[in-house]
C-alpha cells in the first residue's frame, strides 16, 4: 500500500490541453498505465498564470473521469518566463547542507523578485575546473503561482504531493529513454500553444533553461485570419487534417510564414547559450509538446538550424499497457513529454 502511494499521477496543466499519465514501476523497467488528454480553451491560462480558475478546475475534474484515475496523488509542474526563475550559478565549494543553508543569501544575487516572495530550490551539479568551486542549478518559483496552481488541482480533488518545472519534467523523460553522452549539448524543446520551453542538456545534465511567451496558437490564428476559419477548425488544419475549401498547400504557406516567430526565438535562446557556453553548439533538437504534432514543423527545423531534430518518443524503454491502445498512444506521444516526465517523479525525490 504505502508503495503504492509513492507513485503519482503526473498531471501537465498546459495552456492548451490538460495531459495526465501514469507510470507504473515494473522489474524490468517502467510501463505506462494511463494516458489522456482535454483541449483546453486558450483563455483559461496565460503566460502561466490560472486566469479562470472554476473552469480549470471542471476540466481536470472531467478528464480524471475520463481517464478513470483513482490515485489522488499528483505531480504537477510549472512554468512561465515572468514567475519562474531557472539559473546555472557558481558557487563556493559545499555541501548539499551548508548550500541549503545559504541558498537564500546565494538566490538574492540572481532573483529580480523579493526572495520572500519566492520558493526556492536548487541541484547541485557538480565541481568547476577551477579549484573550490561548483556550479548549481537554482530554481526559484512565485509562491502566487505555486498556491495558484495547488489550489486547483485541491478543489478538483486530488492532491498535490510534487510540484517541478516543465524543463525538468522534460529532462525526466528524456533520461529514461535516450543514451547520455558525455559533452554532447542536446537542446529539448518543448512548443506549447503558448510558450517554448527550452532545456539543453550537457552530458545529460542542464547547462540552459528559457520559457519564452510564444508557441503554436501563432499559426493557429494566422490560419484563423487567412480563411475565415474558427479555432478549433483551424487547430484541425493545422495538424494536418483535411478543411472543406483549403488546400494543403495554401495551408503549409501560412504555418511556414507564421512559424517565423517561434524560430527567431528559438535562434535567440541558441545565440544565448552559445554566448555563455564559450561558443559551444548545440548538436541535436528533440522536440515535443504540441508543437511536435504540427505537420512539416520538424522537417522546418531540419531546414532552419541544419541540426539532427528528432521528435521525443517517451516509449523507447517505457512499454505501453496492453489495456491501453498503443497506436493512439503512439500517434500522441509528443504531446505527453512533459505529464509522462512527471509521472516518473516518485514522493521523496531530491
Amino acid at each position: 500500500m504505502l508503495f503504492g502511494q509513492k507513485v503519482p499521477i503526473g498531471l501537465d496543466i498546459g495552456a492548451g490541453t490538460l495531459k495526465v499519465a501514469q507510470v507504473k514501476d515494473r522489474r524490468d523497467g517502467y510501463e505506462l498505465d494511463v494516458f489522456d488528454f482535454l483541449p483546453l480553451p486558450p483563455e483559461l491560462i496565460v503566460d502561466g498564470s490560472v486566469i479562470d480558475s472554476l473552469r480549470l478546475v471542471d476540466a481536470i475534474k472531467e478528464l480524471i473521469r475520463k481517464a478513470k484515475i483513482k490515485n489522488k496523488n499528483v505531480a504537477i509542474s510549472i512554468s512561465g518566463h515572468s514567475s519562474v526563475i531557472v539559473k546555472m550559478i557558481t558557487v563556493p565549494e559545499m555541501t548539499e547542507e551548508e548550500l541549503e543553508e545559504s541558498i537564500k543569501f546565494e538566490a538574492e544575487q540572481y532573483v529580480p523578485f523579493n526572495i520572500d516572495d519566492v520558493n526556492i530550490d536548487f541541484q547541485i551539479i557538480g565541481p568547476r575546473e577551477e579549484p573550490g568551486q561548483m556550479d548549481v542549478v537554482l530554481v526559484a518559483v512565485k509562491k502566487d503561482t505555486i498556491n495558484e496552481y495547488i489550489t486547483v488541482v485541491k478543489e478538483a480533488g486530488l492532491n498535490p504531493v510534487i510540484v517541478d518545472v516543465d524543463v525538468f519534467a522534460l529532462e525526466n523523460v528524456y533520461e529514461v529513454n535516450y543514451p547520455i553522452e558525455p559533452g554532447k549539448n542536446v537542446a529539448l524543446i518543448d512548443i506549447g500553444a503558448s510558450s517554448i520551453k527550452m532545456n539543453i542538456l550537457k552530458g545529460g545534465m542542464p547547462s540552459f533553461t528559457r520559457d519564452t511567451p510564444v508557441g503554436t496558437n501563432l499559426l493557429t490564428e494566422a490560419l484563423q485570419r487567412e480563411f475565415n476559419l474558427t479555432f478549433e477548425v483551424s487547430e484541425k488544419l493545422l495538424r494536418g487534417e483535411t478543411v472543406e475549401n483549403v488546400s494543403e498547400e495554401e495551408a503549409e504557406q501560412v504555418v511556414l510564414t507564421a512559424s517565423e516567430e517561434i524560430f527567431s526565438e528559438i535562434t535567440r535562446s541558441i545565440d544565448y547559450f552559445r554566448t555563455s557556453m564559450s561558443e559551444q553548439d548545440v548538436s541535436e533538437f528533440v522536440i515535443s509538446g504540441g508543437g511536435a504534432l504540427v505537420k512539416k514543423l520538424p522537417e522546418m527545423f531540419n531546414e532552419r538550424f541544419g541540426k539532427q531534430v528528432e521528435v521525443i518518443d517517451p516509449f523507447k524503454n517505457i512499454s505501453i499497457s496492453k489495456k491501453l491502445d498503443e497506436d493512439y498512444i503512439r500517434d500522441l506521444a509528443p504531446l505527453g513529454a512533459v505529464a509522462i516526465g512527471l509521472a516518473l517523479r516518485r514522493i521523496g525525490d531530491r
